[in-house]
């Protein structure tokens, strides 16, 4: 895969993701609309990193902009793209629901229609692990269905999955999708758990711990999920003739689609996972206990039995090096002694 399109390049995964794959010789268009869901400074400094040149090229565009993206895909020949623009956040859905709408599937329609008329060798998107929902069978696994959610986050994600499924029947497009399990690491999104905290212990304020702490989450390391998308996007999903219509497996199908988890195969306590950034700081949290958050579930864990079996890939970051790398990276981004 020569030329890649990555949407949501100026994001979390997406700056990292577009980092390796110039790393390894590809040349990379990356559609950021650089919005205002968290500081748009975080999202110019990991695109900084990116700066233009012959192997990455930004486009400024917003994914639910038709005519942009038609236009896109018009101007550029891409081998493969990875759709990881997307709104993000559980809480959020339950206070602006039409931007999930907005991004999440009309934006994701307009990515499927490009690839459907440009000829796209493969389509990877990012799912969540948030699809899992009310499922409480552990660890989640993809061929478990998946039919009830319980945030309208987890709904478009969903829906994603089945718009690809749509797309892969009836013209052929191979897509593949990635259920991410709770990505951390340095550059990540100040909305999330570890940013959140760390700001917090270091300012002396309190952190807000929800379920009253009885929460588990398998944490995944971002090098280790840029690894396994990476790897994905080398290999072209087929469809699978044993496949039976009477026995659907929601993982695979008789056209060529796939999904799979990336995650690191190990729940971690959410008090654990406090203790071990408390550990890094040097300094104890203050924790505000509060009960589970509408929309939120009280525990992940990831089958990656596919992702092995298909990549041998195996996400392998521990928290305590990842929670440190994140703390270094945190205090010499915010020049912190």
């Amino acid at each position: 895969m020569k030329k890649i399109l990555i949407t949501g390049a100026a994001g979390f995964i997406g700056a990292h993701l577009a980092q390796k794959l110039i790393g390894n010789g590809a040349e990379v268009v990356g559609l950021d609309n650089l919005n205002d869901y968290y500081d748009p400074q975080l999202k110019k400094d990991r695109m900084a990193a990116l700066a233009e040149g012959p192997q990455f090229t930004h486009v400024n565009i917003d994914l639910a902009d038709r005519q942009a993206m038609e236009s896109l895909f018009q101007e550029h020949a891409f081998d493969a793209v990875v759709n990881l623009a997307a709104q993000a956040g559980v809480r959020y859905s339950l206070i602006n629901p039409h931007s999930y709408v907005d991004t999440n599937l009309v934006g994701f329609v307009n990515v499927l229609e490009g690839c459907r008329h440009s000829g796209v060798k493969h389509l990877v998107y990012a799912s969540s692990s948030s699809v899992y929902g009310a499922n409480t069978a552990m660890p989640f696994s993809v061929h478990d269905n998946v039919d009830h959610p319980v945030s309208l986050y987890a709904a478009s994600k969903k829906a994603n999955e089945l718009m690809a499924h749509t797309y892969s029947h009836l013209f052929g497009l191979p897509t593949t999708g990635l259920r991410f399990f709770t990505v951390y690491g340095p550059w990540g999104r100040p909305d999330m758990a570890l940013f959140l905290f760390t700001r917090a212990i270091l300012a002396g304020e309190s952190i807000d711990v929800f379920n009253n702490g009885n929460m588990e989450r398998d944490f995944t390391y971002i090098d280790d999920i840029v690894e396994g998308v990476a790897r994905v996007i080398e290999k072209v999903p087929e469809g699978d003739f044993n496949w039976r219509g009477d026995s659907p497996d929601p993982a695979t199908s008789y056209c060529p689609y796939r999904v799979y988890n990336i995650g690191n195969n190990n729940k971690e306590q959410l008090l654990r996972y406090i203790q071990v950034l408390e550990d890094c700081l040097g300094k104890k949290a203050d924790k505000n206990f509060l009960p589970l958050q509408p929309g939120d579930v009280p525990a992940t864990y990831a089958d990656v039995d596919d992702l092995v079996k298909d990549f041998d890939y195996k996400p392998d970051t521990s928290i305590d090096k990842g929670i440190e790398r994140f703390v270094s990276w945190y205090k010499e981004y915010n020049a912190i002694s």
